[in-house]
């Protein structure tokens, strides 16, 4: 029971149950490089469309506190789950021993940000600063709405290494994995990066940009009020062909893209490939504060390293250009190594109602962040630079994923 004039926990069933200007004051305070899934925008966009629904297995229980004047102190992104796919943090060997031994692993409560497997804040409140009060406000409330509903556990995916270890201080299970994002050392054009690369992959690099040229594509960008509905049809296309490809079926539908170009347009970088005249590929990037992320690719027609240079080159050359720290190019692929790309460590937390569950996991925790770490230290010694980059040599901060 929560004290007259003490902060209350509320559930809410969907994003617009909470003003935007009220969410986003938390979700991206003044101070903090802005992240563009976290907005009330992208969320809202994920839940109109029905791409985020209970029908998908994902169902809204975002947590918000309230002081006593009903003002938000601190918010989570959270979602009932009746699957784990979507997330990028792979728990499905832990629901198939969970469900073995008898119990039931779904629904579980998640917090993060559907079909995103990028590094952002879980735990929201105004402060520019980490917010430990907000983040075990936030947390009891998690895990109040598990205990009450007998849901078997609860995860926060893609947390700052900041949440991380304050979680680990609260008593939840650690988890690290594994992407590779490209770091901006003040280079003034992509030449200027090539330049600190060894001659054989600085030579690679230069071969596979220039296949593309030679097979007569054109590439163009396309932000803001320049993203038509026809350049919204031809991605959705490409984004299609590669959803299909790999899931069996797209998770994003036609009318979130429409939505988020309207409501967001101007933190949208779209990349097309034209043939003749006709889009035949293309890569959509979201702009953030200080940060590229590379998010959906997709084409109908197949042209050598036509994948990298639309994804991992083009957002190396937008970032350059306007001063972007660093490009997050999805998840996984080791062959972002041989393109300047480096191994960036990832987080998630994680509490499991049942204490013999919770210790197994924990044991297979801990082994497995010893080998990723081991992991991570023989790829970044693989790196293609001839002198690391001035900053991020190696990071401690998904696919139609870029």
């Amino acid at each position: 029971m929560i004290e007259r004039g003490q902060p209350v926990a509320r559930i809410l069933p969907a994003i617009s149950a909470i003003a935007a200007g009220a969410w986003d004051a938390c979700a991206n305070p003044a101070g903090r490089p802005l992240d563009p899934f976290l907005s009330h925008a992208f969320l809202l966009a994920l839940e109109e469309s029905r791409s985020v629904a209970p029908r998908t297995g994902w169902q809204p229980r975002h947590i918000v506190i309230e002081d006593a004047s009903g003002s938000l102190r601190a918010a989570m992104p959270c979602y009932l789950k009746s699957h784990s796919r979507g997330e990028y943090i792979f728990d499905h060997g832990w629901a198939e021993a969970y469900e073995r031994a008898g119990g039931r692993y779904y629904p579980k409560l998640l917090s993060g940000v559907p079909f995103t497997p990028v590094t952002g804040r879980r735990f929201l409140s105004p402060s520019a600063t980490d917010d430990p009060g907000a983040r075990t406000m936030l947390l009891s409330a998690a895990i109040q709405l598990c205990e009450q509903h007998g849901i078997s556990s609860f995860h926060a995916n893609f947390l700052t290494r900041q949440e991380w270890e304050g979680c680990g201080a609260l008593g939840l299970l650690q988890r690290t994995d594994q992407q590779f994002h490209w770091h901006n050392a003040g280079y003034s054009s992509f030449d200027d990066f090539l330049a600190t690369l060894a001659s054989r992959k600085r030579k690679a690099l230069r071969k596979e940009r220039e296949a593309v040229r030679a097979a007569g594509l054109t590439i163009t960008w396309h932000t803001g009020g320049g993203i038509t509905e026809d350049h919204w049809d031809a991605f959705f296309t490409f984004y299609q062909d590669t959803g299909s490809r790999k899931w069996g079926s797209p998770y994003l539908n036609r009318e979130f893209f429409s939505l988020i170009g309207t409501s967001m347009a101007d933190r949208l970088l779209l990349v097309l490939a034209r043939r003749a005249g006709r889009p035949i590929a293309g890569a959509l990037n979201l702009i953030g504060g200080d940060t590229l992320y590379g998010r959906y690719w997709g084409c109908t027609e197949h042209h050598p390293f036509l994948h990298f240079e639309l994804c991992y080159y083009q957002a190396i050359d937008f970032a350059i250009a306007h001063r972007l720290a660093v490009v997050e190019a999805g998840a996984q692929g080791e062959h972002k190594l041989a393109r300047g790309y480096l191994p960036t460590t990832t987080y998630s937390a994680h509490w499991i109602a049942d204490p013999g569950f919770r210790r197994a996991v924990a044991d297979y925790l801990e082994r497995e962040r010893a080998y990723v770490a081991e992991m991570g230290e023989a790829l970044a010694s693989q790196a293609p630079y001839r002198r690391g980059p001035a900053e991020g040599e190696s990071g401690d901060q998904d696919d139609p994923d870029a």
